[in-house]
């Protein structure tokens, strides 16, 4: 069956009007666009990260930096702290880049794609589904769900990624002149409340009666993937070094650098390792040295093996540019998932040391 002669846009947005997911960032169907800032906050926060995850992220931001000239002008430490735990750090660089690039035009975002793909950090998904949702432009709005719909409703069986240029083409032939932004947010519900990965819900489906998928049988074949490449599996250690100051414990912790892995984070010191290396081993100075376990962290492209070394030693050196974190304020550090995975062993451990 054509999919285009059901008029999937219209089937969908009726659908749309009547079970609309409500998000903090979204604008109810047939009210007035959310503030770009919104969209575009939310929109950085859910690459690789689920809704129910980002909630929480969004209404702190939101408080701390209600509007972009005020994110624009925090610390890039206070910043990337209030990220800590939601992964992928580059988009929190990202996110401070491109929210002082917009306070530097006058706090307007540009409301074209064209326009919104020259600011930092944006790719072509992000800025299509800003012009859609916060500025009513007719863009063609691609994220897993949406390929997983359209994949289904034409049946297309290249396998991802190959398929994706197909699977924009046959978006653009169902995205609608008026109410871009609802089609692409009717699309994403659908997604993730109908057209799930595995036993999609064929019955509750608003373009049921015109998905190839469904017409063949096994709508849940669909999209095909490739096959996954084996992630490697890298190795290193972490340091806890305590120090007493004015009576009060505090625990060194380093600066990453501004750019690559877990960069401008809070973290223990560590000997080096990285996506394509294992760490060194070696201790950032001599002295007694006990293991408090080890910890793994899956990051996108590898998977780390993280042993935590506890130094003994009455007085803890320094290692590296860093600061003495006080003990009691460790959960205000904004330490990435890795490393308070770490810290929450070495605590554990060393209320067992004598």
């Amino acid at each position: 069956m054509d999919a285009s002669s059901e008029n999937p846009a219209r089937l969908l947005l009726d659908w749309y009007d009547a079970n609309a997911r409500a998000l903090p960032w979204r604008a109810p169907p047939g009210t007035p666009a959310p503030e770009p800032y919104r969209v575009w906050l939310s929109e950085v926060m859910l690459q690789q990260t689920t809704v129910a995850a980002v909630k929480d992220y969004f209404a702190k931001f939101t408080t701390l930096w209600p509007r972009v000239e005020d994110l624009a002008a925090a610390r890039d430490e206070d910043v990337m702290a209030a990220w800590a735990g939601l992964g992928y750090y580059a988009r929190a660089r990202n996110l401070l880049a491109c929210a002082r690039e917009v306070a530097a035009r006058g706090g307007r975002f540009p409301e074209t794609e064209e326009g919104l793909r020259a600011l930092p950090g944006l790719g072509p998904y992000t800025a299509a589904a800003i012009a859609a949702i916060a500025f009513g432009r007719r863009a063609v709005v691609v994220d897993a769900n949406v390929e997983r719909v359209v994949s289904r409703l034409f049946a297309i069986a290249e396998p991802l990624p190959a398929s994706r240029p197909l699977i924009r083409s046959r978006t653009e032939t169902i995205t609608p002149e008026e109410r871009a932004g609802d089609f692409a947010q009717a699309m994403m519900d659908l997604g993730s409340a109908i057209c799930t990965v595995r036993e999609p819900r064929c019955l509750l489906c608003p373009l049921a009666g015109a998905c190839e998928a469904r017409a063949s049988g096994d709508p849940a074949a669909l999209p095909v993937k490739a096959p996954k490449k084996a992630k490697p599996t890298r190795t290193g250690r972490a340091f806890w070094i305590e120090r007493q100051i004015a009576g009060v414990d505090h625990v060194w912790l380093v600066r990453r650098a501004p750019k690559g892995m877990l960069g401008g984070m809070r973290a223990l010191p560590d000997d080096g390792w990285a996506a394509r290396r294992d760490g060194d081993g070696g201790e950032p100075f001599s002295g007694r040295w006990e293991p408090a376990g080890r910890v793994s962290h899956v990051f996108s492209h590898f998977a780390l093996d993280l042993g935590v070394s506890i130094h003994l030693g009455d007085r803890g050196e320094a290692a590296g540019e860093g600061e003495w974190w006080p003990l009691e304020r460790i959960a205000e550090a904004g330490l990435p998932t890795l490393f308070a995975k770490a810290a929450q062993l070495a605590l554990a451990h060393t209320g067992e040391v004598t």
